[in-house]
């Protein structure tokens, strides 16, 4: 009872791992279980998630004390922030009129092999009329939807983790 009331830092960024993995394997479900073909924005969220994910597991491998759990949990937080904008991005094309969704983007492998890393990020972002799609719901709101709240959610712990971090 007493590790529920004072997690450790394994234990609190443990959690955080699993329910990244988590959330990757129902990406994952909903590809190739479901058949949802995923648009170049939710690949890059499931980049973002990967990166938290990571940052995670490391630091509960890891068990930092407070200053590493501080910089563990920067480190988590941009990475949250990152895939927020970039749900917030999906979330804002799905709920554009339909004559004011911007083009759509060529497929992400083709720009994966023919253009810099640079130029494709940018592509993705400011066009990727295909990502105004809505091919999934839940409780009414689409995938993105969730996906920003999971976002959001992960940055603001991560930023309460940075102001107040958990015991060794």
């Amino acid at each position: 009872m007493l590790a529920l009331r004072n997690p450790s830092s394994r234990q609190v960024f443990g959690a955080f791992a699993l329910v990244c993995a988590l959330m990757l394997a129902y990406a994952f479900y909903a590809e190739y279980g479901l058949g949802l073909v995923p648009c170049p924005l939710c690949m890059f969220q499931r980049v973002a998630l990967m990166l938290v994910g990571a940052i995670c597991l490391a630091a509960a491998l890891h068990g930092p004390a407070a200053l590493g759990s501080r910089i563990y949990a920067m480190f988590g937080l941009l990475a949250g922030v990152l895939g927020a904008a970039i749900a917030g991005r999906h979330v804002w094309l799905q709920s554009l009129p339909k004559d004011q969704v911007p083009s759509c983007a060529p497929p992400l492998d083709y720009m994966w092999d023919h253009f810099p890393f640079g130029n494709m990020l940018k592509t993705v972002l400011m066009t990727s009329g295909e990502c105004a799609n809505v091919d999934w719901e839940f409780l009414g709101f689409s995938m993105p939807v969730w996906t920003f709240a999971a976002f959001a959610m992960m940055a603001l712990a991560m930023l309460l983790l940075l102001v107040f971090p958990p015991r060794r």
